[in-house]
């Protein structure tokens, strides 16, 4: 059997909706903070709209899970797409191909990713297929495609429902192209991979090297003009701005790029050279050059970039807090005076 429907005794088409018990045998919730627990474990992130933290990726511990339990997000999306093809009746076969006929999430975006990046060459019902073969083979991905699309509802205000990421936003495209670029490179298949990210570029105007590790819950919001190295590596809940590179400074070969900790946030244009760590929590100022670590929960600026000042948040990603503070401008202010007073330039501001 290969439908993922609703009321079976067993998973049937490797997706993360589990294993499911008869109606009547069915577990009743005593309370809806059992519902919200119940679903936390399926999906731990954002399930019930609380963040946790520190994320397990281990797919044995999903899997293993004995609970009935649906697919919240698959859910909500197609309620939104029913929604929307009666509000404009002109997009209803585009909201029925993309989402409405498939019978999982896995199944609707391999169908959006493969009509996005098809060519004269490379066609819409090959690209499906190998993709459908990767998405529903890697439960990995699984998680992984339901945790980016929550980052997205949640941290782009543009993004007001689950289908609009689906649909519409080349970032959340982007990055799960990558995902299925960067399982072919692990399998093996790296022209394949290498074809796939020529394609993400050409189409998205993203650049992701296949073999960079990057985690879940990932906003890339915009996406256009985001460059990462192959031996880049990124954490878990992190966002990134457009025109953010993380990049390599010569010709040198080996591990050679940025590693971005969980929970950083990196503005617009910020450029990010050689195997140097932004750690946990830190942020990086839109436009700034880093040519050297920054420590965590940290704010880097300037060119080249400097810490210039720590930061409350837990992890900036999530509250997308770019501004820094009233007091810290005028901190800011006072030091460039004193840096000029005493002939120096560029003072550093701890």
């Amino acid at each position: 059997m290969s439908r993922c429907s609703r009321g079976r005794s067993e998973m049937t088409c490797g997706c993360v909706v589990l294993k499911e018990e008869e109606e009547d045998e069915k577990p009743k919730p005593s309370s809806w903070k059992e519902a919200g627990y119940r679903l936390e474990k399926i999906f731990p992130v954002y399930a019930m709209g609380r963040f946790v933290r520190n994320v397990s990726t281990s797919v044995e511990a999903v899997s293993n899970l004995d609970v009935s339990s649906e697919d919240p997000i698959w859910d909500a999306m197609r309620a939104e797409a029913k929604s929307e093809a009666e509000k404009e009746p002109i997009l209803s076969s585009f909201l029925y191909a993309s989402i409405l006929s498939h019978d999982c999430l896995e199944r609707a975006l391999g169908f959006v990713l493969a009509n996005r990046l098809q060519n004269p060459t490379l066609l819409a019902t090959q690209l499906k297929d190998i993709f459908d073969n990767v998405i529903m083979h890697d439960r990995g991905i699984q998680h992984a495609i339901r945790l980016d699309i929550q980052a997205f509802k949640d941290r782009d205000p543009s993004c007001m429902s689950y289908s609009w990421a689906l649909l519409y936003l080349k970032g959340y495209h982007s990055l799960q192209s990558y995902r299925i670029a960067h399982s072919l490179w692990n399998q093996g298949r790296k022209i394949l991979a290498l074809a796939l990210q020529s394609r993400i570029s050409e189409v998205f105007a993203v650049d992701i090297h296949p073999a960079a590790k990057i985690g879940q819950g990932i906003l890339l919001d915009h996406g256009t003009g985001v460059v990462i190295g192959e031996t880049a590596v990124i954490g878990n809940n992190v966002s990134l701005m457009q025109g953010v590179t993380l990049g390599g400074t010569g010709k040198e070969i080996g591990d050679r790029h940025p590693k971005i900790g969980q929970g950083a946030l990196i503005g617009a244009s910020a450029t990010i050279l050689g195997n140097i760590k932004i750690d946990e929590g830190a942020m990086v100022a839109a436009g700034s050059l880093v040519l050297k670590s920054i420590p965590p929960h940290s704010m880097a600026a300037g060119n080249p970039a400097k810490v210039v000042g720590y930061i409350e948040d837990q992890d900036p990603s999530l509250t997308m807090r770019h501004d820094a503070t009233k007091d810290f401008f005028e901190l800011v202010a006072v030091n460039s005076v004193e840096g000029k007073s005493n002939g120096k330039c560029n003072p550093e501001i701890k």
